[in-house]
């Protein structure tokens, strides 16, 4: 039963994932966590931040990282399989389609239609994380550090990748720091 489900949840992420890896992360959340129940807020939040410094595509890091804890090997190539078997062949169809009707108005229209919903989805995901940061570092730490981390990305054009390892360090200097003076006491 598990397989089927791992099966079904990343062929829909596959399916209405357009518009590639951001659009897919929040139909990921959707399916994992609140759906299947499979990971918590927490365990997807840091599951993102990892999958964003590996290379590839987002979603079949997140489908082969996510079919692996939920049953092993076989669930890891069963959700692969299953994020990129629609792919394939909406990629065959929909640009052979695309193609032959560029010029026509409704296809101009269908693909700017798109983007602002995909814009939506990830607003509400970006909210939702924010929210949770918001709990854990308090409204002050949560704002400064989105501000330095725009900033960084935005102006300094500093890798995403880059940010995210800073930021794991400084957690493991901030545990390691709080585990000593717990010796201490």
């Amino acid at each position: 039963m598990k397989q089927w489900q791992l099966f079904i949840a990343f062929f829909r992420v596959g399916m209405l994932g357009y518009g590639g890896g951001p659009a897919s992360i929040p139909l990921v959340h959707k399916e994992v966590v609140e759906k299947y129940r499979w990971m918590n807020d927490s365990d997807f939040g840091d599951l993102l931040a990892l999958a964003n410094t590996l290379p590839g595509p987002i979603a079949t890091k997140m489908a082969g990282y996510i079919g692996y804890r939920v049953s092993g090997w076989f669930g890891l190539l069963n959700a692969v399989i299953a994020t990129i078997l629609p792919t394939i062949g909406l990629m065959i169809v929909l640009l052979g389609t695309l193609t032959s009707l560029k010029d026509v108005s409704w296809v101009n229209g269908m693909t700017s239609a798109v983007m602002p919903v995909v814009a939506v989805m990830l607003a509400v995901l970006t909210w939702q994380f924010f929210d949770r940061a918001k709990k854990g570092l308090g409204w002050s730490a949560t704002l400064a550090l989105t501000v330095v981390v725009f900033v960084a990305l935005q102006f300094l054009g500093i890798h995403p990748g880059i940010i995210i390892a800073f930021l794991l360090a400084a957690a493991l200097v901030k545990k390691d720091q709080q585990a000593e003076k717990g010796e201490e006491s």
